[in-house]
């Protein structure tokens, strides 16, 4: 074991940051373990623990970056390649990893103590190097409870920020490791999905206190134990209480019947034009089996029209043809362009990621245009000051983002939904927008078809597990290859398709029922639909305020 310990490797800073991010990464799909999402922010940030300044944050840097490299892996299977080679999808990880990891490294720079120093090493030679010295860390028990809900407050502020700069990213945030606890995660109702990265971080912060009482006083065998009770106890009773929100619910009045078809159609068809009318013709074959039994509202996912609907007379009358055929309503994600005012050319247009609602009667009763746009992927940043940033995508031009929340009205069911597209249901803020008094569920139409058979799928529907149970609504997902599911009020997904094979990633078709009528009126929102981040902005404000704190003994010093 000395010897072990004494290889200059295990005695890295930055191998134990590296844990850390690996950690961090496997607390979500496919690896899954929620758990690791408890104890991975205090490894990262107890590899910084002794140190000052930069270091800190090229410790905490390391292990951010080795996190998303690992979690973000799917982004490989994109379908773009240069002589065989996935030069534009390995340049997007890296730069989005990169600019990603400034996150986390930010994080453990402030919360690393200012006063951090290394302290020399106890004399029992089988004891682990000092990288894992904790002792900096305050001498008083409320000292370090307090810096512990700070570190807490200051991760959420973080993640606040990260899913609004440059259009936001707010992908597998930390609390969404925690999807299959299901009592657990009934506080997002309140506090959003930031409530649950606040209890994890705050409980891993606490262990790196627990630590630093046993390194102080080995003798103390139970001392330790008050470092974590007050988180334990915060997350029995929230878990108690998410319990008994599971076992009081309205009972469910009348249903939508929805139905929803999961083309499977692979990216490679997608971009080829000479393919667009067979997968067409061959989704809407999926829809007519699918429409065998009675269903009032069709579902097709984002990307399945080959061109834009309005601009295409055949997909157009074969789509109001459908709804006519078999009275029923449709959502159809399509592109859509709008010519510029005064346009003389048909390039002087504006594109759209959209979606239609289709009346029974074969009308176009209301278009929604996608208001949060992918980076790269639906827009490229800086186009006109720095064209050379096209080359990074396979993408010809950016689309136009919409401005507001559109409504569907299913006025002859009394019911109404909104829709989110692609990865807009990753965005608290954004669904709650939707989710408004009077709507009865959510729609997310989505492509994940870019990523292969991935854990995208799972990350991307386990986020939308938040949007459901924040809103206190129902939300059915249609999936181009997965994973096209019913998520409930309270975050259980009811219903999952998988084809003959038992895939989630196969084409076919899922019929459910939805229950509407009970969001008519004020009461029946819950508290974080009605009042929105206000978690999320009382963690930013304390952030700031731990910025201010950190700095201000230097300045005071240098008046």
């Amino acid at each position: 074991m000395k010897n072990l310990w004494a290889h200059p490797w295990f005695r890295s800073r930055y191998l134990l940051a590296l844990a850390g991010g690996i950690l961090w990464a496997c607390s979500f799909p496919r690896v899954g373990i929620a758990g690791f999402a408890w104890v991975a922010p205090g490894v990262l940030l107890s590899a910084a623990l002794g140190k000052k300044g930069w270091e800190t944050f090229r410790v905490g840097y390391v292990g951010g970056l080795t996190h998303y490299l690992i979690s973000l892996y799917w982004l490989l299977c994109i379908p773009y390649r240069w002589h065989g080679i996935p030069v534009g999808p390995a340049a997007g990880l890296l730069a989005l990893g990169a600019f990603l990891a400034l996150f986390p490294a930010t994080w453990v720079w402030l919360m690393t103590p200012r006063n951090s120093r290394a302290v020399a090493q106890p004399p029992d030679a089988d004891a682990p190097p000092a990288t894992m010295n904790l002792s900096p860390l305050a001498e008083t028990w409320l000292s370090r409870t307090l810096w512990a809900l700070w570190g807490a407050a200051v991760w959420v502020g973080l993640e606040m920020f990260l899913a609004r700069i440059f259009g936001g990213f707010p992908w597998d945030l930390l609390g969404v490791s925690q999807v299959q606890l299901l009592p657990l995660i009934q506080i997002a109702s309140v506090t959003g999905v930031y409530g649950l990265s606040f209890l994890a971080v705050w409980f891993s912060l606490s262990l790196i206190a627990a630590a630093t009482v046993l390194w102080r006083r080995p003798g103390a065998r139970s001392i330790w134990l008050l470092e974590i009770a007050l988180p334990i106890l915060t997350v029995a009773v929230l878990f108690n209480l998410g319990l008994r929100r599971l076992t009081h619910e309205t009972p469910p009045g009348r249903a939508v019947k929805v139905t929803m078809i999961q083309p499977s159609i692979p990216q490679t068809v997608i971009w080829d034009a000479t393919a667009g009318d067979a997968r067409f013709h061959d989704l809407l074959r999926l829809s007519a089996q699918a429409l065998s039994n009675r269903t009032d509202v069709l579902v097709w996912p984002e990307g399945a029209v080959p061109r834009a609907l309005r601009y295409d007379t055949n997909c157009a009358v074969a789509i109001m043809n459908l709804a006519q055929a078999y009275k029923v309503w449709m959502i159809v994600g399509s592109d859509d362009a709008e010519p510029r005012p005064g346009a003389k050319t048909i390039n002087e247009a504006d594109y759209f990621n959209g979606c239609f609602l289709i009346s029974p009667q074969g009308e176009i009763a209301e278009r929604y245009v996608k208001r949060n746009l992918v980076i790269f992927g639906e827009y490229i940043p800086f186009e006109h000051s720095l064209p050379f940033m096209k080359y990074l995508t396979p993408v010809p031009g950016s689309y136009t983002p919409g401005t507001k929340a559109v409504p569907f009205e299913l006025s002859d069911l009394s019911a109404r939904l909104s829709v989110l597209i692609c990865f807009e249901d990753t965005f608290p803020h954004l669904a709650r927008a939707d989710g408004g008094a009077g709507t009865d569920f959510l729609v997310n139409i989505t492509n994940d078809g870019w990523f292969d058979d991935s854990a995208a799928q799972w990350q991307h529907a386990f986020t939308a597990v938040f949007r459901a149970v924040e809103n206190g609504l129902p939300l059915a997902r249609c999936s181009n290859n997965g994973l096209t599911c019913l998520i409930d009020a309270r975050g259980r997904m009811k219903e999952v398709f998988r084809d003959q094979h038992g895939s989630v990633y196969g084409p076919g078709f899922l019929t459910v029922e939805i229950p509407v009528g009970s969001r008519g009126t004020e009461e029946a929102r819950t508290f974080y639909n009605r009042h929105g981040d206000w978690c999320g902005w009382t963690c930013v404000a304390l952030s700031i305020a731990r910025l201010v704190c950190r700095n201000w003994p230097r300045r005071r010093a240098q008046s």
